[in-house]
């Protein structure tokens, strides 16, 4: 004997929400479509409840490499006189390089 699935009740909004979705995850959605679909978010509370636990799940970093931020940090020692002074002339050289490159 087959298993029959139970009946799911779905309204026209979660309907059309699920079908916008589906357009837009397949680069297929218009405009219209995807103006029907902010409009269905912000006036269907169950739809923007969902929508908003989906969006803090996606807060937590993917396990892809590529992913990834990647941040590098410059070890920060206390300046002395004389690193300060090369630091400023660095700077310096560097704004009136940029200056003659851009003219």
């Amino acid at each position: 004997m087959k298993h029959q699935k139970g009946l799911r009740r779905v309204t026209f909004s979660q309907e059309r929400f699920e079908i916008l979705i589906k357009k837009q995850k397949n680069g297929e959605a218009k405009f219209s479509d995807l103006v029907e679909l902010d409009e269905i978010v912000n006036r269907v509370p169950d739809i923007r409840h969902i929508i908003l636990e989906e969006m803090e799940g996606t807060d937590t970093p993917s396990d892809e490499p590529g992913q990834q931020d990647i941040l590098i940090t410059k070890e920060s020692k206390p300046q002395g006189l004389l690193e300060k002074i090369k630091a400023f002339f660095n700077q310096l050289l560097f704004l009136t390089d940029s200056r003659v490159i851009s003219v």
